[in-house]
């Protein structure tokens, strides 16, 4: 599958470090993109707006050719007050990629593209990345059921081949990747790129809390929830910190959570509510990027050099 020129010769393994509101700082996106993982963070995350610009000087400044590039994420949906602002420092500082989120990439492409740089848009479903795609993106990221956040309700197994039957471009996998072994196996189903959020999470340079990355330590696929009734947008949380803010799961599942609890205070939500996927189950501890960045390149290596079953016919 093809890998955009951007990436090649620049990863320890094929991975992108996702996107996280309020995690994602420039500590952990220079410490992805030196260890070899592509790594991003939302604009949003930069507050005030001006700080965005000192955080893509540092960048800039700090990462060369030999490291993994980093890219911004952009939430493209007309409630974003900051969406021109944002693109407007984004193109000044020639940010090399750029995920959209939440509709239409359009405008977005047509400013990355004048300076050289790639678009890729976040999906749920194929026919969101029809739409991107119409849209001028250059990649498109499956988000499929079991990823932290704004997850979707489709597996990753069915949603990668239902895009795969139009697209022959540039395409990411997230959903419950959280080693090596994931990383190969989203090749395998016909990805260019892995996307691995919430194992990110739970690492020292990530912007979390102490206590948000000793639940994902303890916590399994049992402690996810998928709900609407944080941010008004079906998303996965961790049910310790939902229980702490006060749901019950019985609310949750019939539907009697107040919807929408936070009143669109998205910062107030996530930093209270704490997001995180399926891949929980394999999160048993809190490293350094570089040293798990080493460990995935480890485990890559192990699942590509597999054996084929003993069950087939000689």
């Amino acid at each position: 599958m093809p890998i955009p020129p951007l990436f090649q010769g620049r990863l320890a393994v094929p991975a992108i470090a996702a996107p996280m509101f309020l995690v994602s700082g420039p500590e952990l996106v220079l410490a992805t993109c030196r260890a070899g993982v592509a790594g991003t963070f939302p604009a949003l995350n930069a507050r005030p707006a001006e700080q965005l610009d000192d955080w893509l000087d540092q960048l800039n400044r700090a990462l060369g050719p030999q490291d993994a590039p980093y890219g911004v994420n952009l939430i493209v949906h007309p409630s974003n007050a900051r969406l021109t602002a944002d693109l407007d420092r984004v193109v000044a500082h020639r940010v090399p990629f750029v995920i959209t989120s939440l509709g239409n990439p359009a405008p977005v492409v047509a400013a990355v593209h004048d300076y050289g740089g790639l678009v890729f848009s976040d999906v749920i479903h194929a026919k969101h990345a029809q739409k991107a795609l119409a849209g001028g993106a250059d990649g498109i990221i499956c988000v499929g059921a079991g990823a932290g956040g704004h997850a979707g309700p489709q597996s990753p197994f069915a949603l990668v081949r239902e895009i795969r039957q139009f697209w022959d471009g540039p395409l990411i996998l997230g959903g419950a990747i959280s080693d090596g072994y994931g990383i190969r196996a989203a090749e395998a189903l016909g990805a260019d790129l892995a996307y691995l959020g919430t194992r990110f999470i739970a690492t020292r340079e990530s912007r979390a809390q102490a206590g948000y990355k000793e639940m994902l330590v303890g916590a399994t696929a049992d402690d996810i929830v998928y709900t609407p009734a944080i941010s008004g947008t079906p998303a996965n949380f961790l049910w310790p910190s939902l229980e702490k803010a006060g749901y019950t799961r019985e609310s949750l599942r019939e539907g009697t959570a107040p919807a929408h609890a936070y009143g669109g205070d998205e910062a107030k939500a996530w930093r209270d509510v704490w997001s995180a996927g399926h891949g929980v189950s394999g999160i048993r501890d809190v490293p350094p990027v570089a040293e798990l960045v080493d460990r995935l390149a480890r485990e890559y290596a192990q699942a590509c050099a597999l054996p084929p079953s003993p069950a087939l016919k000689a």
